[in-house]
């Protein structure tokens, strides 16, 4: 068996999420199939390839950078090659990146080092929450990955409740335990920003050719985590949203840090604004070792 590395993004808009459902259009679901298709082709009686992923996004959420992995034969990942005159793996690329839908982009298939496990095995994930608030006017291309308000958003309070986030903590008001886990997270990067106006064009050549990047102007909250639990990105937003609205206070957001428990006011925002955009991992040398650290279950 070779463990091959999948490294790609989606727009999560027509998907249910990652992880495969019956009767329901999947990220997982959609690429396992077309593993299917290329490893054992239509005929073959084979158990379908089951992919491991680093962060199991929720229904509308997207990744500009995902990692997930899959265990194969190497007689399945030998016939890939066919007519191509490339290696085995990179066949198996193109055939994948070509049975896509417009939607989903394989960036690279690579041969995972020893001890790699997509999920176990990283060391953190980045997500970035795109919120354009009125001090832009609304660009509706952006609606697949920006979420929409008509209220001025007040970011020093939201980057204060943010800073109460950092370090280790049980996240339990604004998330919920897998079966047998824990809601106890260790988050070491979270604040708000205003993207700069900033012009494609270089400056000086005129009003006319004023052409501004589509992200300038948009409010992004940046939170980098060891891992996530369901649903713990899009309720700290929403929480910190209640407070740049004046709805709530930092004390209040604080009060929530304090007491882990799970109630109404916490639920998370609506998923367009959310992207994985980043998973990182640590040297070869020390996959397993990662691995089996953070399958230990996590105290404070």
């Amino acid at each position: 068996m070779t463990r091959l590395r999948i490294d790609l993004a989606y727009n999560g808009a027509g998907f249910h999420g990652w992880a495969v459902q019956p009767d329901r259009r999947t990220v997982q679901g959609v690429i396992e199939e077309a593993l299917g298709r290329i490893l054992h082709g239509h005929g073959e009686h084979a158990e379908a390839p089951r992919l491991t992923v680093a962060g199991r996004t929720d229904a509308g959420v997207h990744a500009s950078h995902q990692v997930c992995h899959v265990d194969v034969s190497d007689q399945a990942l030998a016939r890939c090659v066919g007519h191509m005159q490339v290696t085995a793996v990179k066949a198996l690329e193109t055939r994948l990146s070509r049975m896509m839908p417009d939607d989903i982009a394989i960036h690279a298939v690579s041969v995972a080092p020893d001890g790699f496990d997509a999920r176990f095995s990283a060391l953190e994930r980045t997500y970035v929450y795109r919120i354009a608030d009125a001090r832009v006017p609304w660009d509706p291309r952006l609606r697949d990955f920006v979420w929409r308000t008509d209220r001025e958003l007040d970011i020093a309070q939201m980057n204060a409740a943010a800073a109460l986030t950092l370090g280790l903590h049980d996240f339990g008001s604004f998330a919920i335990a897998n079966p047998g886990g824990t809601t106890i997270r260790e988050v070491k990067t979270a604040y708000w920003q205003r993207v700069p106006t900033r012009s494609l064009i270089e400056p000086g050549m005129g009003e006319r050719y004023h052409a501004p990047a589509v992200e300038s102007g948009l409010l992004c909250f940046t939170i980098v985590a060891d891992a996530f639990a369901r649903n713990m990105v899009r309720s700290l937003v929403g929480a910190c949203v209640q407070v740049g609205m004046g709805k709530r206070d930092v004390d209040w957001f604080a009060g929530k840090m304090h007491v882990p428990l799970r109630e109404g006011s916490t639920g998370p925002i609506a998923p367009q604004g959310l992207t994985l955009e980043h998973v990182a991992y640590p040297g070869d040398g020390k996959l397993a070792a990662r691995a089996e650290r953070i399958r230990a279950k996590r105290t404070l």
